[in-house]
């Protein structure tokens, strides 16, 4: 039997071996320090949980409409009013399981064979698969430690082509943690605009976010980019509900309707009882998120001064997301007990042998010469961890 040119054309996750170790190093009791985590180590709020069971003793166990319930949509669309002084109308909101879903969802509707989106990297692993998915090609953009992983005007026009149908952003960004200003997106709607690009906004961090910035979504820059948006969300990662599985579109009538149709024929509707924990988060005690990025905020500086504090290591100060992504180049070329560091991923795998740190090699990012850290795991793991960072990077030769 012959699988299918579409999915023998996915990337295996350079990530998977690493963490397969990982996972098994746990198994037989070795104390192994995780960096890997793409997820809150928070519990889901209580009201949130107390909402979910309500709706199980409440009967909501049947189908909900395709694009989700119009007590979430409305929700979503006050929220999007709230904080970024969006209108949007439950018409143009689809509730899917996850953000990954709605992604998928959005970029299957917009594009298509021979189509190139722009993909600025580092990039979240999934958006590469899901445009191989869609039959469309990639268009990596390089962008800069030094200007804090944020492309440029010029940098976006000049990956652009009679090709070009979309491009990716991602802010607060994963992995890097970059934030764009109203300023810097103003500035790229500019280039936008003016070459007539779809955009697809991925805004899930959005709440996580430090240093008094703010964060703002291309969408409301003008009334001509947010007809050219997708704006992506949901709450996995601002209400700690990663097992949930709720994300969520917003966009014009004509490409909601069009993912609320695909996803018809292929998930149907979100799982009831998660909507109406999601309905709870959105319009219910926000302190238990201003709580999370308060705690963020600690775990980020401690981290952040102990890599920078390491000889050879440089990392750029992350705005929001609860990712670093520091840079260890200065270490290829050399080794440690004759196992050779040619590159991020060398490191990676030294790192867990030698000293059971995981980290997430940066080749799974669009760049091969960092690595990264979550720090979304408790303080001791963080001090423990990055103890045994230091100690092997002043080992290497």
């Amino acid at each position: 039997m012959r699988l299918s040119d579409r999915v023998l054309m996915i990337s295996p996750s350079p990530t998977m071996a690493i963490d397969a170790k990982a996972k098994e190093m746990k198994a037989r009791g070795i104390n192994v320090v995780g960096f890997g985590a793409g997820e809150p180590d928070f519990d889901t709020p209580d009201h949130i949980k107390e909402a979910a069971v309500a709706a199980i003793w409440g009967g909501m166990t049947k189908y909900t409409p395709v694009a989700g319930t119009n007590e979430l949509k409305e929700a979503i669309c006050q929220k999007f009013m709230v904080d970024q002084g969006l209108d949007y109308k439950p018409s143009q909101i689809v509730v899917s399981a996850g953000a990954k879903h709605s992604l998928y969802n959005a970029i299957e509707v917009l594009v298509q064979a021979g189509d190139e989106v722009i993909l600025p990297a580092p990039y979240w692993v999934s958006y590469l698969e899901q445009i191989k998915l869609a039959g469309a090609e990639a268009k990596i953009v390089e962008t800069r430690e030094d200007n804090g992983f944020k492309l440029t005007p010029a940098e976006l026009e000049s990956a652009i082509n009679e090709r070009t149908k979309l491009i990716i952003l991602n802010t607060p960004g994963n992995p890097t943690g970059a934030v764009y200003s109203e300023e810097e997106l103003t500035a790229l709607g500019e280039v936008i605009v003016k070459y007539d690009i779809t955009i697809i906004s991925d805004e899930v961090y959005e709440k996580l976010i430090y240093d008094g910035l703010r964060h703002v979504s291309i969408a409301s820059v003008s009334p001509e980019l947010k007809e050219r948006t997708v704006v992506i969300n949901g709450v996995s990662k601002a209400y700690a509900m990663t097992g949930w599985r709720i994300g969520y579109a917003a966009a014009t009538v004509s490409i909601a309707s069009a993912m609320a149709d695909l996803q018809s024929h292929s998930t149907s509707n979100p799982t009831s009882i998660a909507q109406a924990a999601s309905t709870a988060a959105l319009t219910g005690d926000q302190k238990p998120v201003s709580q999370m990025v308060i705690e963020y905020t600690r775990r980020r500086d401690y981290t952040l001064e102990r890599l920078q504090s390491i000889k050879g290591i440089t990392c750029a100060r992350p705005g929001g997301a609860f990712y670093l992504f520091p840079n260890v180049k200065a270490y290829f070329g050399k080794s440690f007990k004759g196992k050779a560091i040619n590159n991020a991923t060398d490191l990676a795998a030294v790192l867990l042998d030698e000293t059971q740190v995981a980290v997430v090699p940066g080749v799974a990012f669009g760049n091969d010469d960092c690595f990264r850290l979550s720090y979304a795991i408790s303080m001791d793991s963080l001090k423990e961890g990055l103890d045994r960072i230091s100690w092997l990077m002043g080992e290497i030769r």
